[in-house]
């Protein structure tokens, strides 16, 4: 850049970019002190709402950020948080690939994001010590398993951690999961409904509560009503094995004439069996699965889903988590998501119950599910034939 060029009053496109207002900059244009900007951007201190809002305002005008090392030396947080799954231990488990996981995460980074904290995802073990390596004010660990040695570990470190799904015996801040056991009795009613006699279950091996409490409420309802339990029970991280399972539960000589499948591939994989034994679905087999995917939307013939609704648990689990790290009361309900959403078209929605703080802790919140109704668990009535109509006088 010339010096003509500066004398006219132009600078140099760098400089301009790398200006940014600072704090002081914000509490002149809004002409009050430093400290107040401070309380006011990180909610703290007694402020009249409207000075809050005004400071709120001229910072983002100034396009005023906090620098991340001035925050970490003010409050002694570095803006991370992590999200885990430890559902599967150390088995290679790539959690993006299905649908549920994916817009959990989704939801988690922008929630956080929305907090002014990052969203780091990690994994639940590696060769290299990575989470030694960052420094995590608190962390969202998804499905733990009974005993959970990293979320032990967290604890012991004096991380704050939120669980998706019902902890067991894990040592965690709060909680939020569905209802399963209402989800699963829920489907097996509509499955009878539909005419299905023997009702079949595709389950996981692993000790989640997802998995475990699912299961239980499946062979808890085949014992009120009667029906011996019809089965399969495979390692869920292992997407062929899936296939294997469906396979041998329409192999069965119980073969069942209906099943759900706890996990996004079992529809397909089902399909799939079913075509190769023959059966049509949904004549001879009704079919439901667990997924978030809209791929079942399309299938033929359609498959009937259930939603646990992922974004409302990622949004839910990230705003708890945050408000233990600023130790923020999050209310009787421990949960700080939107209302529960209207069904959609087809759908059955089950509701959401709370478990209050005084309960007993960790505080956990029960969030509605949705079940999807499509044609793969609709039987379709036998056709009948209308003769037409006599001209009068034949007999």
């Amino acid at each position: 850049m010339t010096a003509a060029a500066n004398q006219n009053g132009r600078r140099p496109t760098t400089s301009r970019r790398l200006e940014r207002a600072g704090i002081r900059d914000v509490a002149a244009a809004a002409g009050v002190s430093i400290t107040t900007v401070s309380d006011a951007l990180n909610g703290k201190g007694r402020l009249p709402d409207e000075t809050r809002s005004r400071v709120r305002e001229v910072a983002e005008r100034l396009g005023y950020r906090p620098s991340a090392a001035a925050r970490t030396l003010r409050t002694g947080r570095s803006g991370l948080i992590g999200l885990t799954v430890t559902t599967y231990g150390e088995e290679p488990f790539t959690f993006t690939e299905f649908a549920y996981f994916a817009e959990m995460a989704r939801a988690a980074t922008s929630a956080a994001l929305s907090r002014g904290y990052a969203l780091v995802v990690l994994p639940a073990s590696s060769r290299h010590d990575v989470w030694s390596n960052i420094a995590l004010d608190g962390t969202v660990v998804i499905d733990p398993p009974d005993q959970d040695p990293l979320v032990s570990e967290l604890y012991r470190s004096g991380v704050p951690v939120v669980s998706d799904g019902k902890p067991g015996n894990c040592p965690v801040t709060a909680w939020v999961d569905n209802d399963h056991e209402a989800a699963v009795l829920g489907i097996l009613e509509h499955l009878s409904e539909a005419g299905a006699r023997r009702i079949g279950l595709l389950t996981g091996t692993s000790t989640d509560t997802y998995t475990r409490l699912s299961t239980e409420a499946y062979l808890g309802w085949c014992a009120r009503v009667g029906q011996e339990p019809v089965y399969e029970a495979y390692p869920a991280h292992d997407p062929a094995a899936g296939a294997v399972a469906a396979d041998r539960l329409l192999a069965r000589p119980d073969r069942p004439d209906a099943v759900y499948g706890l996990f996004d591939p079992n529809g397909t994989d089902l399909l799939a069996a079913a075509r190769r034994y023959g059966m049509r679905v949904p004549d001879d087999l009704l079919l439901v699965c667990c997924s978030e995917s809209d791929v079942y939307a399309g299938t033929e013939p359609p498959i009937t889903t259930l939603s646990l609704k992922p974004r409302r648990i990622g949004t839910t689990v990230v705003n708890l988590l945050i408000d233990a790290i600023e130790g923020v009361d999050s209310g009787a309900t421990a949960g700080t998501g939107a209302a529960p959403a209207e069904p959609a078209a087809g759908g059955r929605l089950f509701p959401p119950r709370f478990r209050t703080a005084g309960s007993g802790p960790p505080p956990g919140t029960l969030m509605p599910t949705e079940l999807i109704v499509r044609a793969s668990s609709q039987r379709r009535h036998p056709r009948t034939t209308v003769s037409p109509p006599r001209p009068p006088g034949e007999s």
